[in-house]
């Protein structure tokens, strides 16, 4: 009996999905902090003179995004994913690296992911003179030599980055923002601690690291950063804060957990809070016979604990007495 009743739910209640909007605009006060997440910064463009000062391909795009994200939490204008989740993410949709800095390609993986918007950007300027365009040959303005190899005096490093807030939906440019940074030291070393900075030789580099932002280099990149990370925050009020409603089936009953039928595709992610109900009567209109509405008995909440594509698993927060059919339904904010 039971058997028939669960083939009866999957009948009524059909293919279910993800309806999102974005007629709820944020508000100066009391709305909710817009989530977003911000790409590996792409540094194609200066990678040249990365190489000449860190002696082998150091990723400067990722570790200015790690500063930016630290940066932006710290403002509490954003609230930001998780960081693995984000890469779980970009591995499913074999992004490559040439995507970092692309709105469309980085607005798909925003959808997935459920955000609000997303962030990406590029090194613009990374070199020691102010005639440093991003370009040019091996060795750059960094004068062919590595860490800790300039003794110029007046030695002066320049950062620069810009980034821009994508929407997520039609991939449009919210905003764009620039961030520089200068450090200039008279008769001192580019690299500050020379050869003794334990992370350059490995080829990695914490750019958070205090030793390595004591380096003239390493305080144009943070003041950059700085910078950059005023401008977002101010920038804030441009987004609009997406509504995603997910409806889905308890395909799984575990002792402590469920399994659903729904995953990142229908915007669900991990932390989200789903309403397991169990129809208990049908309301027909009496002159074609259709379904006009399903009367629900909610039965608990779950938490979604882990997240793919088509799926996810969620723990049993209350509740009692799942099966497999029951709907589960959120209101992702």
């Amino acid at each position: 009996m039971r058997i028939n009743k669960t083939l009866l739910v999957f009948a009524l209640l059909g293919v279910v999905g993800v309806a999102a909007a974005q007629d709820a605009p944020a508000t100066a006060a009391g709305g909710r902090k817009k989530l977003v997440a911000v790409m590996n910064f792409d540094y194609g463009t200066v990678q040249t003179y990365s190489q000449a000062y860190f002696g082998n391909n150091v990723d400067v795009g990722k570790g200015i995004t790690d500063l930016l994200v630290k940066d932006l939490l710290k403002d509490g204008q954003y609230r930001m994913i998780e960081r693995q989740m984000l890469d779980k993410i970009i591995a499913e949709q074999n992004f490559s690296n040439s995507d970092r800095a692309n709105p469309a390609t980085a607005a798909k993986l925003a959808k997935i992911l459920g955000l609000d918007a997303i962030i990406v950007g590029t090194v613009t300027q990374l070199g020691n003179d102010t005639k440093n365009t991003g370009a040019g040959g091996a060795g750059g303005n960094w004068g062919g030599y590595g860490l800790g190899k300039i003794h110029h005096s007046n030695t002066k490093a320049i950062v620069q980055v810009t980034a821009r807030i994508v929407d997520v939906d039609t991939a449009e440019i919210l905003a764009s923002e620039d961030g520089k940074g200068e450090s200039e030291r008279s008769s001192t070393a580019v690299g500050g601690g020379g050869g003794n900075w334990h992370g350059f030789g490995a080829g990695g580099v914490d750019f958070g690291a205090s030793d390595f932002q004591q380096t003239i280099l390493g305080e144009a990149i943070n003041k950059a950063v700085v910078d950059l990370s005023t401008h977002l925050s101010a920038d804030s009020g441009k987004l609009v804060a997406r509504t995603i409603s997910v409806e889905g089936l308890v395909a799984a009953v575990q002792s402590d957990s469920v399994v659903l039928n729904v995953g990142s595709k229908s915007g669900l992610k991990v932390g989200d809070q789903l309403s397991v109900e169990r129809v208990t009567q049908e309301i027909k209109d009496p002159a074609t016979g259709a379904v006009i509405r399903r009367l629900t008995s909610k039965l608990g909440v779950v938490q979604v604990t882990d997240v793919d594509a088509v799926s996810s698993v969620a723990k049993i927060v209350s509740g009692t007495g799942f099966i497999v059919g029951d709907a589960a339904r959120t209101t992702t904010q």
